[in-house]
């Protein structure tokens, strides 16, 4: 007897399906990861390592999608190609109607970017396709160096592991306590052109930060959200803040559920400070953020906020209800969702890569496209990166954000795709 094909296609997770319906020109729902090394990338040697990483993530060689009540993934047969790095970051890599890969690598002098669409993975499983990408570069480029034996990756998903929904698997139908919200503060200006994004990234010593992190009783993520609170009331009229400032901060949900998932499995939650009721000094902010965090980032409420992802699947009337009126209803959803924060700040956490290739790489980094202000943070070795991406002409805020690290006592070096300082792709 022969057993059953496996099938080509596959639902997307439920974090996913928010992005087809509300993906832009403006938001294109794309992140990038780079790593930076020590000496110009290799093209051939670039397209050789992407083949290999393929073999590790078969699920990614996929494109979106619809149907008549959900959009899927459905393997694909197409090969993708390395390329100088050839349009701004963060451009569209899924359309309506298109068949395309949902990813891209990239290269440009000693960057190597992979960009993918937020439908296929979360910034997890980007840096997991990211490190071993990045490994199979460097081992085949110093071949001669690892010829008795390959440094040991410590990534052993197995492919069923990886493409796992973990979202469903977790859910238990317990459901996460209505929480009422009120609008946030919003960021206004004007855009630049063609629906670009300014990217501006700061490089500094992890222990700098950390250490000034500590000294006001702070972990790295609350010290540089209350950081960015407080750049964006610099700017903030005397008018404007009758709302408060809420930054979206991502959570990764495999801290509290065990999966080697390689799609998404995230949620978010909301801090939230209010500067016309409260102070506007920085120990003021970090210790209600400090509090913010303490009650959110609790396994009951993870557990809470993954269910009500999910539970819209177990909803009767929404399983039967056609994918038009489904994107109707998760757009206005999603508006809603969006008045109620005024920007966002990720931290991805520390990557490591095997000691023996650490001597290759300079630091890793990672933005994403956005409508609104959004600061990505990580780190490799001793290299902490602060990336923000924005469409607006001004960058005050992060004048701001750089200034405060930089009056601590913590040098920043800077580079940016827009005027910046003393100039374009101005480096300080």
């Amino acid at each position: 007897m022969k057993a059953k094909k496996s099938a080509d296609w596959r639902r997307l997770d439920n974090a996913a399906k928010i992005f087809p319906c509300t993906s832009t020109k403006a938001d294109t729902k794309v992140f990038r990861f780079s790593c930076e090394l020590t000496e110009p990338v290799d093209q051939p040697t670039l397209q050789l390592a992407l083949e290999r990483a393929l073999e590790v993530f078969p699920g990614y060689r996929c494109s979106l999608r619809r149907g008549m009540f959900w959009y899927y993934l459905e393997d694909s047969t197409e090969q993708p190609i390395v390329r100088e790095e050839y349009r701004p970051p963060c451009s569209a890599l899924y359309e309506k109607g298109s068949r395309g890969l949902l990813f891209e690598v990239t290269y440009f002098r000693r960057r190597i970017n992979f960009e993918v669409y937020h439908a296929l993975t979360d910034g997890t499983g980007a840096v997991q396709f990211l490190r071993v990408l990045v490994y199979h570069y460097l081992t085949i480029r110093h071949a001669d160096r690892f010829a008795d034996a390959l440094p040991a990756l410590d990534y052993d998903a197995s492919a069923t592991e990886k493409m796992d929904d973990s979202f469903r698997k977790y859910y238990t139908r317990k459901r996460k306590q209505h929480e009422a919200s009120p609008k946030a503060y919003k960021l206004r200006g004007p855009s630049l052109p063609d629906h670009r994004i300014a990217v501006i990234e700061g490089a500094m010593p992890v222990k700098a930060v950390l250490q000034k992190a500590h000294e006001y009783g702070a972990t790295m993520t609350v010290f540089c959200a209350a950081l960015l609170m407080c750049s964006i009331e610099k700017e903030m009229a005397m008018r404007h803040k009758k709302r408060p400032v809420v930054l979206a901060v991502p959570v990764n949900l495999r801290s509290y559920f065990p999966s080697g998932s390689a799609r998404n499995f995230f949620s978010v939650i909301q801090a939230r400070y209010h500067f016309r009721k409260n102070s506007n000094r920085l120990e003021d902010v970090i210790a209600s953020l400090h509090d913010t965090f303490e009650s959110e980032l609790t396994q009951e409420k993870m557990e809470g906020r993954l269910n009500q992802f999910v539970q819209y699947d177990f909803n009767p009337v929404a399983r039967i209800a056609p994918l038009v009126v489904k994107d109707f209803v998760m757009r206005i959803g999603y508006d809603l969702s969006a008045s109620k924060e005024t920007a966002a700040i990720s931290n991805v956490g520390k990557i490591d890569m095997p000691p023996e290739l650490r001597e290759y790489i300079r630091l890793f980094d990672v933005f994403v496209s956005t409508s609104r202000l959004q600061v990505c943070m990580c780190s490799f070795g001793d290299q902490l990166t602060a990336s923000f991406t924005a469409p607006f002409v001004s960058t005050d805020i992060q004048k701001n954000f750089f200034r405060f690290l930089t009056g601590m006592g913590i040098p920043v070096e800077i580079t940016s795709n827009v005027p910046f300082g003393a100039g374009e792709g101005d480096r300080k």
